[in-house]
């Protein structure tokens, strides 16, 4: 079974999907791709654009492909292209979006870790807080537009690696 987690910056997805393997012992997890492009040697600019984002849809679409068995990716293609959305709305993403949807069929389980209101994850000034909402109200709007089977979990650590493990079982 394949897992993508996807949600705005600062929601959790990195602890929920780390929770995940220790549960699911099976399971591959799949960094985000940011972190693997900088290990790689890809030089982002200090506040990510929209070239970015690209860099990193297409190499999530890498990955995906990649992908055999059971595999947990903390971060999916669709918050990528959300991403890019909010940054530059007047941009044509039709075509990318096709090719999210083609990349998300491969998924088994979409996993929506949403801002909490409470917010238990507050966003300081550095960390984009408007980008944040702009990226969780989109993916919020986007996300039953793909048709897999997906989940919104909330509450702490352990009440969302509960969630996720009642879908997977």
């Amino acid at each position: 079974m394949r897992i993508a987690l996807t949600g705005a910056h600062r929601v959790g997805k990195t602890s929920l999907a780390e929770s995940l393997q220790q549960e699911l012992v099976t399971y591959d997890l799949t960094a985000e791709p940011y972190h693997q492009l900088e290990e790689a040697g890809y030089a982002f600019a200090e506040t990510p654009g929209t070239d970015d984002f690209l860099e990193q849809l297409s190499y999530a679409f890498r990955q995906i492909r990649k992908s055999r068995g059971n595999t947990i990716f903390d971060r999916c293609p669709i918050d990528l292209l959300a991403y890019i959305y909010a940054l530059d709305p007047s941009k044509d993403i039709r075509s990318l979006y096709a090719q999210v949807e083609t990349a998300m069929q491969a998924i088994d389980l979409l996993v929506f870790v949403p801002i909490e209101k409470p917010d238990l994850n507050v966003c300081s000034e550095p960390d984009l807080p408007l980008l944040r909402a702009q990226v969780n109200d989109i993916l919020e709007s986007w996300i039953s537009d793909f048709n897999i089977t997906m989940i919104a979990v909330n509450g702490s650590l352990a009440n969302r690696t509960q969630q996720v493990l009642n879908a997977v079982f």
